[in-house]
């Protein structure tokens, strides 16, 4: 006679459609849970007659050994994009003085989420960092709901669902280029701004026509790249062809704005006698421009030890607050 198998807590897991570290933190009472996962993991236990034993007890209790760090982007983005491989040098020197493995979890925004959401719910992992997050990559909502303990670096580009986070005042950030531009003369400043669905690229935006705005300035050179080198190429290119009267510009990414002086010095425009340039993060991509660029800091290397620091204390079961670092204008000989 066939016995049946006892209920595991993968199939608890799979039954609620959340992370096995979810249903053991229900099991064991833990009160970082939210209410729904709590909610579907008592379902899911009733239905399935599920027992808690020793076993899966004790393994709730080991100590967390891994920390995943969710990128919402392709391979060639990632390494290619120095702000990002600033912020993951960070995260790994925050993780060296403890027993936490840095685990690097990629995929494109809005393609992979299936993929990335079911190996989140896998319980591969103790906690996440997330940075470069989009606004319809489905991280931060997978994340809020199996109450995986997360941090952002960057705010969420959408509902973060209380998830706490460490940014830059991006807002600022944009305003300060833009005002340095407005202060050196500028009359006709337009921008290369960045992705329509992240957080920071709106923001520095925001800025930008804050600074217009009050300078009585017309705000409506925008194009768009995707903070890569050729997104910007791409995008000055656009600015000249319907602005060819531009003396300035503000370029959200060093990558970009380094771009866009190639491309505007290809076009027969001297930078900055032309056209002045203000980039933004302060990236080694700023000393590939003739002069160097005027740039925007961005420390990604402090924001990332900020939020390994906050999952550290998630992880060890204390609340933490989101942060907002300031930002200055780093001088070069762009504008």
């Amino acid at each position: 006679m066939s016995t049946r198998r006892a209920p595991t807590l993968e199939d608890v897991a799979a039954r609620a459609g959340v992370s096995r570290a979810t249903v053991s933190r229900v099991v064991n009472a833990d009160p970082r849970v939210r209410a729904t996962a709590r909610e579907a993991v008592s379902r899911a236990v009733t239905e399935l007659g599920y027992r808690p034993n020793r076993a899966a007890r004790a393994l709730v209790k080991r100590a967390p050994d891994s920390v995943a760090v969710v990128v919402p982007e392709t391979d060639q983005r990632v390494f290619s994009d120095p702000v990002i491989m600033e912020m993951l040098r960070g995260i790994s020197e925050g993780l060296e003085e403890t027993p936490l493995q840095m685990v690097l979890v990629l995929g494109r925004a809005g393609r992979d989420t299936d993929r990335l959401e079911r190996w989140l719910r896998g319980g591969h992992t103790d906690g996440a960092i997330v940075l470069s997050a989009h606004l319809d990559d489905g991280v931060t909502s997978a994340l809020s709901e199996i109450g995986l303990p997360t941090v952002m670096i960057g705010r969420p580009p959408g509902p973060g669902q209380g998830l706490p986070f460490v940014d830059l005042d991006n807002v600022d950030g944009g305003r300060q280029a833009t005002d340095r531009l407005v202060a050196r003369g500028c009359r006709r400043i337009g921008t290369v701004a960045g992705p329509v669905d992240m957080a920071a690229s709106r923001d520095r935006l925001a800025g930008w026509r804050e600074s217009l705005d009050a300078a009585g300035l017309a705000g409506d050179a925008v194009e768009h790249g995707d903070f890569s080198s050729e997104g910007g190429r791409l995008a000055m290119r656009r600015l000249l062809a319907t602005h060819r009267d531009l003396d300035g510009v503000f370029v959200a990414s060093d990558l970009m704005a380094a771009a866009a002086v190639s491309e505007l010095q290809a076009a027969g425009r001297a930078v900055p006698g032309d056209v002045a340039v203000v980039g933004y993060d302060d990236s080694p991509a700023a000393q590939l421009t003739v002069p160097r660029l005027t740039t925007v800091a961005n420390p990604g290397d402090r924001m990332a030890r900020e939020a390994t620091v906050m999952l550290r204390e998630l992880l060890a079961g204390r609340p933490v607050s989101s942060r907002v670092l300031p930002t200055h204008l780093v001088e070069g000989g762009t504008a």
